[in-house]
């Protein structure tokens, strides 16, 4: 990989045109009629059509020196049956890669039959490493079934983005504002990944770098309840597991810091979703996150 410089941000989304096309042609959910989006179990809802046009995003990105898209994790295309999956993966590899500068792009595999040799592949071929859904990293077994996929990563010295998932169902088909997923599901998904992580996952891939979206959903905030109610020692600062800012303001991270370290928090801003982090912590403390450690976490390097 080229030596990076410049402001990174790791958390972005644009449908690229072959996985609008592929979307629209689809039999099943997900799929698009125009621009409206039909999901399973959930009302219909209208897509913008600017937040995935490639040059309203180049305009608003200003001057990054990379900006890093992924599959929707939440479509939840990764868990669909492997036959109707796969084009839809296919359609996003090939469009992310085909995307201009400065875009890169997250690879993504399926949650139960991945194709490991095509993650080589793809990960030697220009992605810069792999988004999973936190619906594969819930629990401790979780992550030992999803190790071989990890594995893949590690041993390419690629890093990891861990992003929400699709959002439970409420059983009774109840209805919630449409916040919730964002605010109670993600959320819930992401601590539940950490704690997964911190229980099994670095033991298992020592050297992975690994990054979780939305601040992890704060869980690193609860290392002194996991103390407290019995879980021994808080776990050691540990420098290959990041976690990125989108959706979070100055109050937030300022605590996620004082947990954590300002060394492994990274600039995300979920486009077209949310909008760029004010970290109002100097300007040392703004190049750590917009451009030092973004790079530490696609490249390696010292801590």
């Amino acid at each position: 990989m080229t030596r990076l410089s410049g402001v990174i941000d790791v958390h972005q989304h644009l449908w690229p045109s072959a996985l609008i096309d592929a979307l629209r042609n689809s039999d099943t959910d997900p799929r698009l009629s125009g621009w409206r989006l039909t999901l399973p179990g959930e009302p219909p809802y209208d897509v913008q059509p600017a937040d995935h046009d490639l040059r309203a995003r180049r305009e608003l990105d200003g001057d990054l020196a990379l900006a890093l898209v992924s599959l929707s994790s939440p479509l939840g295309i990764e868990s669909l049956h492997p036959d109707v999956a796969r084009p839809l993966l296919d359609a996003w590899h090939r469009g992310a890669a085909a995307l201009p500068a400065p875009f890169g792009a997250w690879a993504s595999v399926h949650a139960t039959e991945p194709d490991l040799a095509d993650l080589t592949d793809l990960l030697a071929g220009g992605f810069v490493g792999l988004q999973v859904p936190a619906t594969s990293m819930l629990t401790p077994a979780a992550i030992e079934r999803l190790a071989p996929v990890l594995r893949v990563c590690e041993e390419a010295g690629r890093p990891v983005l861990v992003h929400p998932g699709p959002s439970a169902r409420a059983a009774d088909g109840e209805e919630f504002p449409a916040w919730w997923p964002a605010v109670v599901d993600y959320t819930s998904q992401l601590t539940a990944a950490w704690w997964s992580w911190q229980a099994t996952g670095r033991a298992l891939l020592p050297t992975l770098r690994i990054c979780f979206a939305a601040g992890a959903g704060l869980a690193p905030i609860h290392h002194e309840r996991f103390h407290i109610r019995g879980g021994g020692n808080p776990p050691p600062i540990d420098r290959l597991t990041f976690v990125e800012t989108s959706s979070y303001g100055t109050r937030a991270l300022d605590a996620l810091i004082r947990v954590l370290g300002i060394d492994v928090i990274v600039n995300g801003t979920d486009r077209p979703y949310a909008g760029p982090t004010d970290l109002r912590m100097g300007e040392a403390a703004t190049h750590a996150v917009r451009v030092a450690n973004p790079t530490r976490l696609l490249e390696g390097g010292p801590s």
